[in-house]
């Protein structure tokens, strides 16, 4: 499940749930809602859960730490 997936179906429980006052037969739209909301918190967290932990480390191999980085050029003659 998408991070959109998630927030989308966290707004349709909230939907069901606070602003819809119809009465269906046989379904129960408050706690539809209330399975949509955590349904869609759950993939939220799940999401970023996965994908959090994912960032971009940078590796220094030619200096020490909180020095100067030490760039170099090669000019290539043909």
């Amino acid at each position: 499940m998408r991070l959109g997936t998630g927030i989308f179906l966290l707004a349709i429980g909230a939907v069901l749930t606070f602003a819809v006052s119809a009465q269906v037969s046989g379904i129960d739209l408050d706690v539809v809602g209330w399975i949509l909301m955590a349904v869609g918190a759950l993939g939220i967290v799940v999401e970023l859960a996965v994908w959090a932990p994912r960032r971009r480390r940078v590796v220094r191999t030619d200096g020490y730490e909180g020095g100067p980085v030490r760039r170099s050029t090669t000019e290539e003659t043909y």
